[in-house]
């Protein structure tokens, strides 16, 4: 299978994390602004990481399956 072109590749993933950052940032903001901003980001990416390669980056290729391989 012909992988699809770097550039549709960054705009799923895009797709997939700037809503996803924002929501973690929006629900955890009161407990994540006590820590320093290095820990903060850990926290973040700790949590982002793992739901974009398991959850949010097969179901993206999924779904624009036929976008991805035109």
């Amino acid at each position: 299978m012909k992988k699809p072109p770097k550039y549709k590749t960054a705009i799923l993933i895009w797709i997939a994390i700037y809503p996803t950052i924002n929501l973690i940032n929006f629900a955890l903001s009161d407990w994540l602004n006590t820590f320093p901003a290095l820990i903060r980001t850990f926290v973040l990416t700790a949590i982002l990481v793992p739901l974009m390669v398991y959850m949010l980056l097969p179901f993206l290729n999924k779904t624009f399956a036929n976008w991805l391989n035109k």
